[in-house]
């Protein structure tokens, strides 16, 4: 059942256009991803860091104290590269923190369940709640006329019986419909495949099969949302490898704002806030191109931590991957004649930097597309 409308709103969608979003109060920031994360993710407890590079000094932000001795490194690399960030640090994670700091502005990653009790948002965490099953987001797509993917959308593994089967268009895909980082999706070439796919969900699982989308681009349209309006965010290209993101590049070659607008005003004017994003595939067909969006994320995501980090700095173009490296502290990584230099508008920016733990980095390359290929092959080099 589709949620009902809050109140008649007036224009939700000013065209800022890529303008910086205008200002607001101090904030306190538990970006920890741990009620909204795959399991079996190395080193996901340690994503909380990410938001440091997105906070300005009067924030407050709440990092996992395994972060505490990377501190040093990731505050005098951001002195250098010439960012902006708050010193106050809370070094724990508990949602208490936000409950403790009730005059400030929430930021989180997903407003789920642990921050709704902290910081009660009973609109924002029903249209999260709702958004965030892809079958939600189709019934939402088709009621107002969204162009998507052939999609068929099931309450339980157990409704799809062998003539379902034998019908699909193959290759196909068969996804949880709630589901992050890629886990619970699987792409079956035949009958075969999605039988076995079948059988890794648990029953009352509610599942959806959709067309496989032939694309060599897919977006990343990004929406920021407060109580005075809804703004456009940013256009990015989606770097994947299968159905798992790796990184994102600003910016995009099309910019199809239009085709996700009827949801994004649809959610603000239910309660959205904070930041989310439609995944857009584009499909080069002989009458044009087509826009095709595939889910809807109601939260921060990869794109959204390099993105902010890039409008702060004013870097016009830039790359954003995730490097694996044999360090294990920020202490070991030597950047000198690749840091970013505000005067050349060139160089690495660290974003996720807490995974070094684990062997992860995910660095903003800033420059032209041959200045990010360089940074990228010299990077790999040292790591």
């Amino acid at each position: 059942m589709m949620m009902a409308l809050k109140q008649a709103q007036t224009d939700v969608l000013p065209s800022t256009r890529g303008a910086a979003i205008p200002m607001r109060a101090p904030r306190i920031l538990n970006h920890d991803i741990m009620g909204c994360t795959a399991e079996g993710v190395h080193g996901n407890h340690l994503y909380s860091g990410r938001a440091l590079g997105m906070t300005e000094p009067e924030d407050i932000i709440q990092l996992h104290p395994d972060l505490r001795p990377q501190w040093p490194y990731i505050s005098e690399h951001y002195e250098r590269v010439g960012l902006s960030y708050t010193d106050q640090v809370l070094w724990h994670v508990e949602h208490e923190g936000l409950s403790n700091h009730p005059d400030r502005d929430v930021s989180v990653f997903y407003f789920g369940v642990d921050e709704q009790a902290a910081r009660p948002d009973d609109e924002w965490f029903r249209v999260v709640d709702y958004i965030n099953s892809k079958n939600n987001f189709m019934t939402l797509a088709e009621s107002l006329g969204t162009p998507v993917p052939m999609t068929r959308c099931y309450n339980d593994a157990a409704d799809i019986h062998k003539a379902d089967i034998a019908g699909f268009d193959y290759p196909c895909y068969l996804k949880a419909a709630v589901s992050v980082s890629g886990v619970g999706i699987y792409r079956c070439a035949d009958a075969a495949d999605m039988q076995d796919a079948l059988g890794r969900f648990a029953p009352g699982v509610p599942i959806q099969v959709q067309a496989e989308v032939v694309s060599d681009c897919f977006l990343n349209l990004q929406y920021q949302a407060d109580e005075r309006a809804c703004y456009r965010l940013a256009a990015t290209e989606q770097v994947l490898d299968g159905p798992v993101h790796q990184g994102n590049r600003y910016p995009a070659r099309y910019t199809p704002w239009n085709s996700v607008e009827p949801m994004a005003k649809w959610l603000y004017q239910r309660g959205m806030r904070g930041v989310f994003a439609f995944d857009v595939a584009v499909i080069d067909t002989p009458s044009g191109i087509e826009y095709q969006a595939i889910e809807c994320n109601p939260r921060y995501n990869g794109a959204s931590y390099p993105t902010a980090v890039a409008k702060k700095l004013d870097i016009e173009q830039w790359l954003a991957r995730t490097f694996k490296t044999r360090f294990r502290s920020l202490e070991e990584v030597e950047l000198g004649g690749l840091e970013y230099d505000q005067s050349t508008g060139e160089g690495v920016i660290l974003i996720n930097w807490g995974p070094i733990l684990v062997g992860k980095l995910l660095c903003l390359l800033a420059g032209s597309r041959s200045t990010q290929k360089r940074l990228e092959l010299e990077l790999q080099a040292r790591l």
